[in-house]
């Protein structure tokens, strides 16, 4: 588990999203040249009886060209109807394509994780595809069902096989788009939209963005944002939702506005109950798991720190420094932050009873 040091950007940071109708469903749009076509219906092979030239121990969170990737085109008001497991590739745009012109498009990220048996675990999949649908709605968009959305994630996992890390070097990070592909002009939802699912081999997880490049010159491993009403309230780290500890109480910002509803963070609050920690309503527990407001002094006055998100999994923070400040926290052994990332990891990496069905196995 890896510890981080963060600290506050000069700036902060607010995410507004335009409401929308209910998007329709759509259909597929075969490909025209006979070449593609004929690549559309031959059935791609693959080995997944060795593995990638790869040097696992030395293995970063970058793109990795894999094998194969898995597509799906429609158009508005109709379904996916049809799919293709293609080579991986680069693909081509009209330049008035929707995602090009106007953003519209989502992406979705998780893990397929290797066991020692060969076999591979996929970690609440369907989570992925429900978030996935809610922010299709919000953008005017088609989306798949959450059935196509694991059958797709399953099949680029297995294409991909031999890209899959061996057991505790790294995971198999798969990302799934939705896109509005067809041509548009005026500010309009697409015509046309393309599900794509790709994946790369990772290990540790780097993140670049402008204020994380800043910090890092000063020393620091990430950044943390403040709401941008009050500028006061802990929203997110540069890629992860945020938690903190005192005493037995367990706090995290809600999912409300502008904060990610991160799987791995609904999941380690999931585990914390499991653990004995109790929803905050139970007040005759003393130990609990709180969603709420969090200011920068409560930040301050905390024992743990630490973050969660699918490339991140659980990571403590070291220390916090606030307006030159430097605040430290407790990390490594015996520290709450530990015991519940170890538990997820347990789960993910099937060393740990799933009792919760999170898990989807591929042989």
């Amino acid at each position: 588990m890896a510890f981080r040091s963060v600290c506050f950007p000069q700036f902060l940071r607010s995410l507004v999203g335009p409401g929308c109708s209910k998007a329709g469903a759509c259909r597929y749009f075969a490909p025209r040249a006979a070449s593609a076509s004929k690549q559309a219906c031959d059935p791609p092979s693959y080995r997944d009886d060795e593995n990638a030239d790869v040097d696992w121990e030395n293995l970063g969170f970058s793109a990795v060209q894999t094998d194969f990737m898995y597509i799906m085109k429609c158009s508005k008001d109709e379904n996916f109807v049809q799919r293709q497991l293609s080579r991986y590739r680069n693909i081509e745009f009209n330049p008035s394509a929707g995602v090009l012109n106007y953003g519209q498009g989502i992406f979705e990220g998780l893990k397929a994780n290797r066991k020692e048996d060969g076999s591979l675990l996929l970690f609440r999949p369907d989570q992925n595809a429900i978030r996935m649908k809610i922010g299709a709605e919000r953008m005017c968009m088609p989306s798949p069902s959450i059935d196509q959305f694991i059958e797709a994630v399953k099949q680029t996992a297995l294409a991909n096989k031999r890209w899959v890390p061996p057991p505790r070097k790294g995971s198999l990070y798969i990302r799934p788009l939705l896109i509005g592909s067809g041509p548009v002009l005026g500010i309009a939802p697409a015509p046309e939209y393309m599900f794509l699912t790709y994946a790369s081999p990772v290990g540790n997880y780097f993140k670049v963005v402008k204020a994380l490049i800043r910090a890092r010159s000063q020393g620091f491993s990430d950044v943390l944002y403040l709401d941008s009403v009050n500028k006061k309230y802990l929203e997110e780290l540069s890629a992860s939702n945020i938690f903190i500890i005192k005493g037995n109480v367990i706090a995290t910002p809600p999912t409300s506005g502008t904060i990610l509803p991160g799987i791995t963070r609904k999941s380690i609050i999931d585990i914390a109950y499991d653990l004995g920690y109790q929803r905050k309503k139970l007040l005759e527990f003393d130990d609990q798991v709180e969603e709420r407001a969090i200011s920068v002094d409560e930040l301050i006055d905390a024992d743990e720190v630490f973050c969660t998100g699918t490339a991140v999994g659980v990571g403590s923070v070291g220390s916090v420094t606030y307006r030159g400040r430097r605040i430290q926290f407790k990390v490594g052994e015996c520290s709450v932050c530990q015991e519940l990332g170890s538990t997820l990891v347990g789960i993910q990496t099937g060393q740990i009873e799933d009792k919760k069905y999170w898990i989807i196995k591929i042989p």
